[in-house]
């Protein structure tokens, strides 16, 4: 099977990045994005998921994160659909529940090729520390819309919004992880009846 890693560099007026990746890693992180709690929660990605993961922005946080965030769901989202390939061999799908003290969270992936986001995750604050929790939204939809999968986010419970997203990031790298693995049983087959994804 060949190397499944990526490395896309996307420049706008708003925002520089650039995105490397290897979804055969050890979970190996390095990121320099001046968005400190979004670096913490892409760290839950990269261990949980066991993807390599390096993502350097240089974005208009002057103004807000907004920009920075998003852009950065969306790099990583082109990454991942690059080093993923055909998808031949994979699982396919994953899912994975994850706690953290009184946090629960839910996340089911398919690597479809159809790009859908369904997140429910009712924040007990706006904020956590300087950090607008909305953001999350963009950055899962710009994942989304450029990896080509279905997503389906819920978080079951919790009061510490801390403990909220931090589980919604940990089941999101477990359910990478296991839609992503080789599945020796599939061979080289296409884990689709339309013999295409």
């Amino acid at each position: 099977m060949q190397e499944r890693k990526a490395a896309v560099n996307r420049d706008t007026l708003e925002t520089q990045i650039s995105v490397a990746l290897n979804l055969d890693g050890t979970g190996a992180a390095a990121f320099a994005t001046g968005v400190p709690f979004l670096e913490h929660m892409m760290d839950q990605i990269a261990r949980h998921g066991m993807i390599n993961l390096d993502v350097r922005c240089q974005g208009d946080t002057h103004i807000d994160d907004h920009h920075s965030v998003e852009d950065i769901g969306i790099t990583i989202g082109q990454a991942m659909h690059q080093a993923v390939g055909d998808k031949r061999g994979i699982r396919r799908y994953g899912h994975a529940y994850v706690p953290l003290d009184e946090a629960l969270s839910r996340v089911v992936i398919d690597f479809s090729g159809r790009p859908g986001l369904e997140m429910h995750i009712p924040f007990t604050q706006k904020r956590i520390g300087s950090f607008d929790t909305e953001l999350f939204w963009e950055f899962f939809q710009g994942f989304v819309n450029h990896a080509g999968v279905t997503l389906h986010i819920d978080c079951l419970r919790g009061h510490n919004a801390h403990h909220q997203i931090e589980t919604v990031f940990k089941a999101f790298g477990r359910a990478l992880r296991m839609a992503l693995e080789v599945d020796p049983r599939m061979g080289n087959a296409m884990p689709s009846t339309k013999g295409t994804l």
